[in-house]
């Protein structure tokens, strides 16, 4: 590098991706035990062409690591066959467009040194990207060093929220989104801890994945009105074992299989909640919309707490504390010290 810039790493797919090749049409993984672990648990690109959230494209185009980001800082364009910046443009625009199904548009771009950064255009909104000078790997993004980086947003402050004797948390996801859930895995395990003294409830109000996730949206907006006693063991088992394959297939039928199989699995009554998502799924969706409009959420995840918005690093022990804090008198189990490690990374869908 000309020593102007340093790189920021927001973590998109934190330790999970290794330097990567624009050609490469897709991310893989070998078969050890680490590499699948990290697989299950860390959001993927989505390649729907149909998607509804305009910054959706910031995953597939914002994938990068640490170890990636000092190999082009030392070496420069990688390869040193430099082309020109029209044709790093092209090529950056062709490979977008194939992992995202068309309407990335190519605005212009600037030659930083060693790196260009492509402005590009996705669904009205402009979008940075920084890519070596051989046009051949993606670069996180860069800041001069005499600007200021960004503090590691995985720490989140804690909001002041209203105190209650039964608190009512609320979090508002999207099924599919991975950083919603990325925070609903360890929500269930502060719900499992403090079901008898707090109201928790998943709010699933937006679909902008497919009809895989509108499906999945209103299987677990049922499960809460016929058996709510055991939803947050659902939406356990749904993060660990239903969400790592059908975020990739987007299959419909495996979806409500699988969420079919989970149900039994826990002793809850399929039959009549597959006739609440037939019968009052729109209606319950509408409803969490509705809600969400009112709270002004703006992103999956989004945790509110009595009513208030309550920003927490996402780890169960952050939200144990988060939640703790709101109680008028806090149950003795507050005093357990949950699980402090967070898979995912910081941002919302």
């Amino acid at each position: 590098m000309s020593g102007n810039y340093v790189f920021k790493n927001h973590n998109v797919f934190k330790g999970s991706l290794f330097i990567k090749k624009m050609e490469d049409r897709k991310f893989d993984y070998d078969d050890s035990e680490e590499d699948l672990d990290i697989y299950k648990h860390s959001p993927r690109i989505d390649n729907n062409p149909d998607k509804k959230n305009p910054w959706m494209i910031a995953t597939a185009i914002l994938a990068v690591v640490s170890l990636a980001l000092l190999i082009i800082a030392v070496s420069g364009s990688v390869t040193g066959n430099v082309i020109s910046g029209e044709d790093a443009g092209e090529k950056t625009i062709d490979y977008l467009n194939s992992l995202t199904g068309g309407g990335v548009e190519y605005i212009s771009y600037e030659d930083l040194g060693d790196l260009y950064k492509i402005n590009c255009k996705y669904q009205e909104q402009e979008i940075p990207v920084y890519i070596t000078k051989d046009g051949e790997y993606f670069v996180q993004g860069a800041v001069p060093l005499t600007g200021n980086v960004a503090a590691n947003s995985d720490t989140e402050t804690p909001t002041d929220v209203p105190k209650s004797d039964k608190p009512k948390v609320e979090l508002f996801i999207w099924s599919y989104c991975p950083y919603g859930v990325l925070a609903q895995g360890p929500l269930a395990e502060v719900a499992s801890l403090l079901k008898d003294s707090a109201d928790f409830e998943a709010v699933l109000y937006y679909d902008g994945h497919g009809d895989h996730e509108t499906q999945q949206n209103k299987i677990q907006a049922c499960i809460q009105e016929v058996a709510k006693d055991k939803y947050w063991k659902y939406a356990a088992g749904f993060v660990e074992d239903i969400y790592p394959v059908v975020s990739q297939s987007r299959d419909v039928e495996e979806d409500k299989t699988e969420s079919i199989k989970l149900m039994k699995s826990l002793g809850i009554d399929s039959t009549k909640v597959m006739s609440c998502v037939d019968k009052q799924g729109e209606e319950l969706i509408a409803e969490y919309s509705t809600r969400a409009q009112e709270y002004g959420v703006t992103g999956s995840p989004t945790l509110v707490i009595n009513g208030i918005p309550a920003n927490s690093a996402r780890t169960a022990e952050a939200f144990k504390t988060v939640v703790c804090e709101s109680f008028n008198d806090a149950p003795s189990e507050c005093s357990a010290v949950l699980n402090s490690n967070s898979a995912s990374a910081s941002g919302n869908c």
